[in-house]
Formats: structure tokens, sequence, C-alpha cells
């Protein structure tokens, strides 16, 4: 009994709280319109929260100009002066990731055969982490894959157009800074 109880208390509470996060600030104000009032919401049942700008740089990756990689995201900024993104794009990282931190270009590459054993393109390196060199490029044919997780490899891919951009952005000493 005592569990019902328990259930039915955390029931209301969260209906209540939701009732709470969609009421207005101001329970007086009028809408301008008859039945204009109605909240949107999202398929989950929270409020629609804006789409997100494929331009907007991580909060927490310092300033000025700069490469910037956010792991979870699996996404790359190429970061002016100004700190405003130039161009951000997906991309494919491989089994070992740099840590979170700032690093500097220190080698390039026009073309090599990757560690994975596929011809790339546009190599730009710039971190260590388990003895695995670690470096965007993009593949010669243009691929994205998986990589093979009995392997450990450094390679971050992406589009080769992508790669394009890099490799004209981020010169010997540029700046890259890794977030989680």
């Amino acid at each position: 009994m005592a569990g019902l109880t328990a259930a039915a208390v955390v029931a209301v509470g969260v209906l209540a709280y939701q009732a709470s996060a969609n009421a207005p600030a101001d329970l007086s104000a009028k809408p301008t319109k008859p039945g204009t009032a109605v909240p949107s919401v999202s398929p989950s049942g929270g409020p629609k929260q804006p789409p997100k700008d494929p331009l907007a740089v991580p909060a927490a990756s310092g300033s000025g100009e700069r490469v910037v990689y956010a792991l979870a995201d699996r996404k790359v900024w190429l970061v002016n002066a100004k700190g405003k993104a130039d161009r951000a794009f997906s991309v494919m990282p491989s089994t070992v990731d740099p840590l979170p931190g700032s690093y500097t270009v220190t080698s390039r590459s026009g073309s090599v055969t990757g560690s994975d054993g596929v011809r790339i393109e546009h190599v730009v390196r710039f971190a260590t982490n388990q003895d695995v060199v670690i470096g965007f490029s993009a593949a010669v044919d243009g691929s994205t894959p998986k990589p093979d997780p009995s392997k450990k490899t450094g390679g971050i891919r992406m589009k080769r157009a992508d790669a394009d951009a890099l490799w004209t952005f981020a010169s010997i000493g540029a700046k890259v800074v890794v977030v989680a």
C-alpha cells in the first residue's frame, strides 16, 4: 500500500511540474487573440526548442582563430579570428580520440596511406593518445566508414570538400581545441 501511495505522490509531482513549466509568467495577462496561448510541444512532450544554429561554436572552446572538434557531437568548426565559425561539418572519429584540451597542428601531409590502409589526403595532425597519432583527413575515395574497433587508429575522417577547407585553414602551428 505504501508503494502505491508513493507512486501516486510522484505522479502528482511530475504533473504539477509539467503544468508549472508551461504556465505563463503572468497569469493575469490575456492572449492578444483568443486561442493563441497554446504552447508548441515536441514529440517528447516538452516545449519545442528552436533549431540549433549549425555554426554556433561550443562555448568552452576558447577564443580567436581555431579549429574546434567536439567529440560527442562528432563535429568540427573552423573559427575565424573574430570567434565566428566560417564552416562547420560532421566527421567520423576513429577508435582513439584525442583528450579534451588545446593543441597545435604539428604536421601535414598532402596524400598518404592511413593507419587503416585507406589512401587519404589533406592530413592535418595535431595530437597523440595511447601512442596513436591523431589527425583530420579525407579518404581519396570520399568514404567515411565507421572504423574497425579491433584496430587502434587516429584518423578523423571527413568529406573531401570539408578536408579541403580544413587543409586551407589549418597550417602548421594552427590552434585545435578538442571539447567533450
